[in-house]
């Protein structure tokens, strides 16, 4: 019995050590995008300031999955399923050898089972021809009344028509 009690401690700890391996998915490509002061003599509370002005080159409309693409509650209760299940089999270090297949096995099916069910939804990304000559893409929820050859001020990360 201890063996069994043992076998499952490592296989839960291994799990949810994995799990914690995971990092946060950030999808705001632009977030750390801001030039650090140049002047020394500014305030140091003051907030980043960003602006740029220029032309909506071109409108397209993007599928955007909803959920994390890292490890999370699927790929856990997959393990501690498929350890607890492979427990079940065996004897010795047969019954070792399941626990941990089972483990895997479990976190790897739950963590595409958590996958397949994130929603999926519609984004507009917006191609900007910047006054300087760069280009831009920023990816919006909504367009608004925005078209194509409108002008436009990028501020702080957010788009306004100008």
């Amino acid at each position: 019995m201890k063996t069994n009690t043992g076998i499952i401690a490592i296989a839960l700890s291994s799990v949810f050590i994995l799990a914690g391996c995971a990092g946060p998915y950030n999808n705001d490509p632009g977030a750390n995008q801001y030039p650090q002061s140049q002047n020394q003599n500014q305030m140091s509370n003051a907030p980043a300031y960003n602006s740029a002005y220029g032309v909506v080159d071109s409108i397209q409309i993007v599928q955007q999955s909803t959920g994390n693409n890292g490890i999370g509650a699927g790929a856990v209760v997959g393990g501690v399923v498929g350890g607890v299940l492979g427990n079940q089999i065996g004897n010795g270090s047969g019954r070792t050898a399941a626990t941990a297949v089972g483990v895997v096995g479990g976190a790897l099916v739950g963590n595409q089972i958590q996958r397949n069910n994130q929603q999926v939804r519609d984004a507009y990304q917006v191609g900007i021809r910047l006054d300087n000559g760069a280009y831009q893409t920023m990816l919006l929820d909504s367009v608004g009344d925005l078209r194509v050859g409108n002008r436009v001020r990028i501020e702080n990360n957010r788009l306004f028509r100008y």
